[in-house]
């Protein structure tokens, strides 16, 4: 007589709540630290995009269609972006192991930077100098 054994409900129903919590890295940028953003920079290593798959689209695909975002090649470094001012002040740095293609490019846009049709193409006059600026209902959007 086989007997399957199979976790009560409330056991599955947990799991199901907890693991997409768990899963997403979502970063809320702090406006007030982040005043005087100017330009970003991608930092990694070619071995380690090799096993994440979405950062390695992001950086190989679709880096190159942001302004004022670079990528700089770090031996052994763990994906991250580092938001810099114009003085090339290091303002923060935000993990992207854990994130998709997707949040990547959405974070990125949130915090200003211009994305264009193609690497070749122009930026207009107003993206020029500041990828970033604070939302106007920046104090409810600020990290507690």
């Amino acid at each position: 007589m086989n007997i399957l054994l199979s976790p009560p409900p409330l056991l599955l129903l947990l799991a199901a709540l907890v693991a997409p919590a768990t899963s997403i890295t979502t970063y809320r940028p702090d406006w007030n630290r982040l005043r005087g953003l100017a330009r970003g920079r991608v930092e990694t290593c070619g071995g380690q995009l090799n096993r994440l798959k979405e950062v390695k689209a992001f950086v190989t695909q679709d880096i190159q269609l942001y302004h004022n975002l670079v990528m700089k090649h770090l031996p052994g470094a763990d994906p991250e972006l580092v938001l810099l001012s114009r003085n090339y002040q290091e303002l923060e740095r935000i993990p992207l192991s854990q994130m998709t293609r997707d949040e990547i490019n959405a974070l990125v846009q949130e915090l200003g930077f211009y994305r264009k049709s193609a690497p070749e193409a122009k930026v207009p006059p107003e993206y020029l100098w500041a990828p970033a600026k604070p939302p106007e209902d920046a104090s409810d959007r600020a990290d507690l």
